[in-house]
């Protein structure tokens, strides 16, 4: 049995956090999840900035009003890496995908930056 000290260290403990919300909750497919979060911050922003309604940007990307708000909330569960690539071209974005040899020092990674 742990004593007061004990528990007490346990619970203070700090565990660095990975750079993926997705992985650190141990999620399958964290990766992806990721990936698609990122796509749809940009695309979130844009319909932001370009002050578009839910129905201008549905009619933008040809999709119906409630899988914008889908979106909006980051519900993307129902969209594929590629379809929110697509998005974003139809949002007047170019999406550039770099592919280079991983370190050796640490595990292959997919990367989405916003310019």
């Amino acid at each position: 049995m742990k004593r007061g000290s004990e528990k007490a260290k346990d619970r203070n403990s700090i565990t660095p956090a990975s750079g993926n919300v997705f992985a650190d909750l141990n999620l399958p497919n964290a990766q992806e999840k990721q990936t698609k979060v990122r796509l749809a911050v940009t695309i979130n922003q844009i319909i932001e900035l370009g002050k578009l309604s839910q129905t201008a940007a549905a009619q933008i990307l040809q999709v119906n009003q409630p899988k914008i708000s889908a979106l909006a909330n980051y519900r993307v569960d129902g969209f594929s890496v590629e379809r929110l690539m697509n998005f974003l071209n139809a949002l007047g974005q170019d999406v550039e995908i770099v592919i280079r040899k991983a370190p050796a020092r640490r595990a292959p990674k997919i990367r989405v930056t916003a310019a």
